[in-house]
């Protein structure tokens, strides 16, 4: 039953994650198309993107911190002391090293919960080379004015 509710979770997690990352690419672009100059709207696309997968990662780190709360899920465990991680500033940093793919090994997960961090791993990953791909064609349409 614990690996159904995971699977759900994750299923939902990175589904949201995408339908979300599209709705707000989709506004930004627009943004970046209706501002004067050429340049301010990449920088302003890019700033939107940065904060995006800011929110992402709080999402996805809060999703964890919830799914632990449970028994049964697993645990994070802080690989210096070996105790487990119980503050949400490191979910939210364990979030962050695993959606960027930095994986510094400090904090490991164990039980159920791993199939969530490889999928968390994977979903980063394709949504910032999504990003980048999509900030390139936007600077490549209007490389000419920037």
């Amino acid at each position: 039953m614990i690996d159904l509710v995971t699977c759900l979770v994750t299923a939902v997690a990175v589904a949201l994650a995408v339908v979300a990352h599209y709705e707000c690419m989709t506004a930004l672009g627009q943004v970046a198309l209706t501002t004067r100059r050429a340049r301010t709207g990449i920088v302003l696309l890019i700033l939107g993107l940065l904060a995006l997968h800011i929110m992402e990662i709080v999402a996805f780190g809060t999703a964890c911190f919830a799914l632990l709360q449970m028994d049964g899920f697993g645990q994070l465990l802080d690989t210096a002391s070996g105790q487990p991680v119980d503050r949400y500033p490191d979910f939210l940093y364990f979030s962050a090293a695993v959606y960027t793919t930095l994986g510094f090994g400090d904090i490991v997960p164990i039980g159920a919960i791993r199939l969530y961090t490889g999928t968390l791993a994977v979903t980063g990953l394709v949504l910032i080379t999504w990003s980048a791909s999509f900030v390139f064609v936007k600077m490549q349409r209007s490389w000419g004015e920037v």
